[in-house]
């Protein structure tokens, strides 16, 4: 199976060796606007450089394609290659607007190819560990949540052509970094959201981005189930994320990083899970889901299987995110359209 990586930075340092390692996968082809970029990424990885998607496209006819670009390009690329026929693995946001989100549902229901987005962290140990925990009810009833993200962003991260443009990133710390923690928030829970209330800062870059680097969202699920998400990209370091569950049963769940602990209400506390052993093909608080997540991509595409993951789950995080930036702004709890 031939395979595009289109977009050669950071995050393609991250897909591009786990394809590598992948059974019956190809590295066909890498494609930046940047030839130094694609050039250096097609010499390590033995494979042909384009500068130009649409060229790609073209001449080199991939099975399959993972979009690693700046966010503004996502939707557009992805339209284009599965109307093709083309699979597209999609890093996050799959989308940054309500027209984009209708473009790409459009396609990917008309196309015959498999499309799926980049929520790694649903794969991470801890993370199953939990859901299985919730699923099980054996701490009884999930009744809340919380997610904090506290990470460092300075001048220098916003210095390229995209990063802190409203029309390009789409956002600031809800869109790029938090992104991730409200999708699994959703996630966990398993159900719908009902409203979202969004309280949207620029505190330590003011004049530098147009986007925000602090954000507070309170999410009203269907089930019952209350989350509030606070993050930030104005912390000194980059903190592990952290999320905390509450049961009808007096209990806690604590995830911070990757490891899970149980807080019983009698003040017993265990740890459930052991410290992962995995090396981290990007940078440690993203998390190593990446491996896993890519594997079942490629293996619901061998057995011709739904991808859990697909256009409906993963521009649920675009739709809400979108929901936050309208209630920041009128002030008011917001709610999706049904």
């Amino acid at each position: 199976m031939k395979v595009s990586v289109v977009g050669c930075g950071n995050i393609s340092g991250t897909h591009l060796p786990i394809l590598q390692s992948l059974n019956g996968v190809e590295i066909s082809s890498v494609v930046d606007t940047r030839r130094e970029r694609a050039d250096l990424a097609a010499e390590k990885y033995g494979c042909r450089a384009f500068y130009d998607f649409d060229e790609m496209l073209l001449k080199d006819r991939p099975d399959s394609i993972h979009i690693c670009t700046p966010h503004y390009l996502h939707t557009e690329m992805a339209v284009k290659a599965l109307e093709k026929g083309i699979n597209v693995l999609c890093e996050k946001p799959c989308a940054i607007t309500k027209n984009e989100i209708v473009r790409l549902k459009e396609a990917a229901f008309k196309s015959t190819a498999l499309f799926g987005v980049c929520f790694q962290n649903r794969y991470n140990a801890c993370v199953k560990k939990t859901k299985a925990i919730i699923e099980s009810k054996k701490l009884g009833a999930l009744i809340a949540e919380s997610g904090r993200v506290c990470w460092f962003r300075d001048r220098a991260y916003y210095s390229d052509d995209w990063h802190g443009k409203k029309a390009t990133e789409g956002g600031g710390v809800l869109v790029n970094q938090a992104v991730h923690t409200a999708d699994l928030l959703r996630y966990l829970c398993s159900s719908k959201v009902k409203s979202v209330q969004g309280h949207i800062f620029n505190d330590s870059l003011k004049g530098v981005i147009e986007v925000e680097d602090t954000a507070l969202v309170r999410y009203e699920f269907e089930n019952g189930v209350v989350a509030v998400l606070s993050a930030t990209n104005a912390f000194p370091i980059n903190a592990d994320v952290t999320i905390e569950l509450y049961f009808e049963s007096g209990n806690k769940l604590y995830l911070e990083g990757a490891n899970l602990y149980l807080f019983k209400k009698d003040g017993e506390v265990l740890r459930l899970t052991e410290p992962e052993k995995e090396s981290f093909s990007g940078k440690s608080y993203w998390g190593n889901g990446h491996a896993a997540l890519i594997e079942d991509f490629y293996r619901c595409i061998r057995e011709k299987k739904p991808f859990s993951i697909d256009v409906c789950e993963g521009t649920k995080a675009s739709e809400e995110f979108l929901l936050a930036y309208e209630s920041s702004k009128s002030g008011k709890s917001v709610s999706p359209e049904r």
